[in-house]
């Protein structure tokens, strides 16, 4: 098997050079024994080791790249990379383009900024590896951006999913249709929009361009990409080990039983991850693919993450699913989700900028037909809740 290889071959050198891994390898006879890591434990890791913690198998001068997670979930994570493991990234990130048709003489327009979140830096730089023109976003304002997927005529978009509906949202303000530009394919990751039904038909429909999906983190690379089949999300596994446990009992699931994804990468030896509990709710399936691939899928992609789950009057709610029934209606520029407390139980109220009641009992009906959940809705004004161009976070948990 492929971990039993990867531990025959890395384990004596995690032990002997890496400080966080070493004890963990020592005690363990088989890639099974091996403890779970969790994100808690590599937070406490970096504050008592600071700047960068004991995650590190070489000397910090062979380290060239360094960023951070975006912190959505608790205090940012610093993540080095070697030469050789920058490589690795794109080479991931490769897999990204190849699944979806992505080649080169493409114009692939970031629209990212370019900060210290790894973000889409790697499929900035990967593009051009594989021959497409890399074209730069950062340091615009939506309007510009929209400007030079126009002007630059580029034909691959890469932001986030809720990105690409708010350039969509500022080109109607501008008069500009985006459906008869360009872009022939959108590819977006750092939120589960993409593989939300409601959410892809509506950037499908914006940029009349298919809309594919693409998971990864910080700390462990990109190892999940669409296909043109847009059947769910294959797991790359040439370069990651997954396994999916039940988040309480932490045993193994079937394949078609959903479960908390837990990955190892096999080529990032710089800063390592193995047997990393990702927080991601996924379900795998093994069957072969129509495009003719045979790694596992995520079906669906991501549903959601194990603390996210929002419990509304005793009913378990995903944002993913509310996202779903939102973004059914193209009347509905943008949203926000508050969970406020009555009568010690916890109630949800959306906050819509919709100008239309038919919409907004429409929505009402919905909620309670689908999720069986009863909903508040306040309807505000034009542009007055908060846009997003990484991570949205449009979940508010009232005191």
């Amino acid at each position: 098997m492929k971990q039993q290889a990867w531990f025959a071959g890395l384990r004596s050198l995690l032990i002997e050079q890496n400080r966080f891994y070493s004890k963990r390898l020592r005690t363990a006879a088989t890639f099974d024994e091996i403890p779970l890591t969790t994100k808690s434990e590599l937070v406490e890791d970096q504050s008592a080791n600071p700047p960068f913690g004991t995650n590190l198998t070489f000397p910090i001068d062979e380290y060239l790249r360094m960023h951070q997670t975006s912190g959505t979930s608790g205090k940012p994570l610093v993540w080095l990379d070697t030469a050789r493991c920058w490589e690795w990234w794109m080479r991931c990130w490769a897999e990204v383009y190849r699944g979806v048709g992505v080649r080169p003489g493409d114009r692939v327009y970031v629209a990212f900024s370019f900060g210290p979140f790894i973000g889409f830096w790697v499929g900035f730089e990967a593009a051009q590896h594989l021959g497409a023109m890399a074209i730069s976003g950062g340091g615009q304002s939506t309007e510009q951006r929209v400007e030079a997927i126009l002007e630059r005529q580029a034909t691959v978009l890469v932001c986030t999913p809720t990105y690409a509906l708010r350039l969509a949202e500022v080109a109607r303000q501008m008069g500009v249709d985006l459906a008869k530009g360009s872009i022939r394919l959108t590819i977006h990751a750092g939120e589960p929009g993409a593989s939300v039904p409601a959410t892809r038909a509506r950037i499908q429909e914006a940029f009349g361009a298919p809309a594919f999906d693409h998971v990864g983190m910080t700390e462990l690379g990109a190892y999940g990409f669409e296909c043109t089949a847009q059947a769910g999300m294959h797991i790359n596994e040439d370069e990651f080990v997954a396994e999916v446990i039940d988040p309480v009992t932490l045993r193994y699931v079937e394949a078609g039983v959903r479960g908390e994804l837990v990955m190892t990468n096999l080529g990032r030896i710089g800063m390592p991850l193995i047997r990393y509990r990702t927080g991601d709710l996924v379900v795998v399936s093994r069957e072969p693919c129509v495009c003719g691939r045979t790694s596992a899928r995520l079906i669906g992609g991501v549903l959601g993450r194990a603390d996210d789950m929002i419990t509304i009057r005793g009913v378990n709610v995903f944002p993913s699913a509310i996202e779903n029934i939102v973004r059914r209606h193209p009347e509905i520029d943008e949203y926000a989700i508050e969970v406020f407390r009555r009568r010690e139980m916890n109630e949800l109220r959306l906050k819509l900028e919709v100008s239309s009641p038919a919409v907004v009992e429409a929505l009402a009906a919905e909620f309670q037909k689908d999720l069986s959940i009863r909903v508040e809705i306040e309807t505000v004004s034009a542009g007055s809740l908060p846009r997003f161009e990484l991570k949205s976070r449009r979940v508010r948990v009232l005191d």
